[in-house]
């Protein structure tokens, strides 16, 4: 019976899809199932095309290749991969309740990183005034949080300040790619480190190679849009050697939850329109909207771009609103049991528990 109930609901997933959501409307993700990975088109957020069982059954229409992965699905989605997507997306709403077998329930396969990994993962620091202002220390300023310091310069080469404009310089840093985790995978408390905290951040997937591009052409760039939490310790080193140690505060292992998957950029109206909220076991601990940024996703990307040549796949979390934990009297920190939950309108929900440490040691 239990299984007669799940293939009814199933068909009714499908139908309600076929019934209610555009045909061109989806997501994308990469996953496992008996033991093998696949890149998968998410419809509806209940089922998923295997893209790679698709092609197996159904010769494509355009004769192009299943993408390998999904960095080589980002680098040929123009060029035939979306026109294949649409087709077999197509074929899904034709089928009605009597869905191809290359159409699987999300719930019976494994959900991984949408991405495995990026090639550079940069992330924006303090790119929200209110989360500058509960910060507090050498990021604010008189003129107010988020406000250039007197004597400002632009970076030549890489940023040119305007005229007018009162904003200090974009800051980016590093991110390990050793740290990414999927959706659903328990981020793990460091051996000693007791003060974890959480950023909710609205991930940038780059779409193809940019190189010193100007903010206005950015979006060409972009190939969609995901979440991640940019976990982070906020303990320090110990000493002040060199100021802050962002690999410290940054990259331990599963720090970098991401996911559950990517939303293609042309169902996005307006990244700088959408609603965030970060949970902690139910609790709202952020609530804000990315109008709130002091940098634009555009801006961060043509900031980058002036600094490193940026590939298809590549991701720029794009800064924290207020609301961390650090910053709350008392501070509040992540701890064994917890569970994270970080949502941006239009994209999704990334949930994560929380795990003690994990002891390894090398043979």
């Amino acid at each position: 019976m239990r299984t007669i109930a799940s293939s009814l609901l199933a068909a009714s997933a499908v139908t309600m899809l076929s019934a209610q959501a555009p045909a061109t409307t989806f997501k994308l993700g990469t996953f496992e199932r008996q033991g093998t990975s696949f890149v998968g088109v998410v419809l509806g957020g209940s089922v998923v095309i295997d893209l790679a069982a698709a092609d197996a059954a159904v010769m494509p229409a355009s004769g192009v290749a299943t993408p390998r992965d999904m960095k080589d699905l980002i680098a040929r989605y123009d060029k035939g991969v979306r026109s294949r997507i649409l087709e077999l997306i197509a074929r899904v709403n034709a089928a009605g309740a009597s869905r191809p077998a290359w159409v699987v329930d999300l719930s019976s396969v494994k959900t991984l990183p949408p991405i495995m990994y990026p090639q550079t993962m940069l992330n924006v620091a303090v790119n929200y005034r209110e989360h500058a202002l509960e910060m507090g220390g050498a990021d604010t300023s008189p003129g107010g949080p988020g406000a250039a310091l007197p004597g400002t310069k632009s970076a030549p080469g890489i940023w040119e300040r305007q005229a007018g404009d009162t904003r200090w310089n974009p800051y980016l840093f590093t991110k390990l790619p050793s740290a990414v985790i999927a959706a659903g995978e328990a981020i793990q408390l460091p051996v000693g480190r007791t003060q974890i905290d959480w950023e909710c951040e609205l991930g940038v997937v780059i779409g193809a190679r940019a190189s010193r591009i100007g903010v206005e052409r950015a979006r060409d760039y972009i190939f969609g849009y995901t979440i991640e939490n940019d976990v982070s310790d906020r303990a320090g080193r110990g000493d002040t050697r060199h100021g802050s140690d962002w690999l410290i505060a940054k990259s331990h292992d599963t720090f970098a939850p991401m996911g559950p998957f990517i939303v293609p950029k042309e169902f996005v109206a307006d990244p700088q329109k959408l609603k965030v909220t970060f949970t902690l076991n139910g609790q709202v601990m952020q609530d804000a909207n990315t109008s709130l940024m002091i940098h634009t996703v555009f801006e961060q990307v043509s900031y980058a771009s002036h600094i490193i040549t940026l590939h298809p796949g590549d991701v720029i979390a794009t800064g924290s609103p207020a609301g961390v934990g650090a910053a709350r009297t008392p501070p509040i920190f992540l701890k064994t049991g917890d569970l994270s939950e970080c949502t941006y309108e239009g994209i999704g929900t990334l949930r994560n528990p929380v795990a003690g440490a994990l002891v390894t040691r090398s043979s």
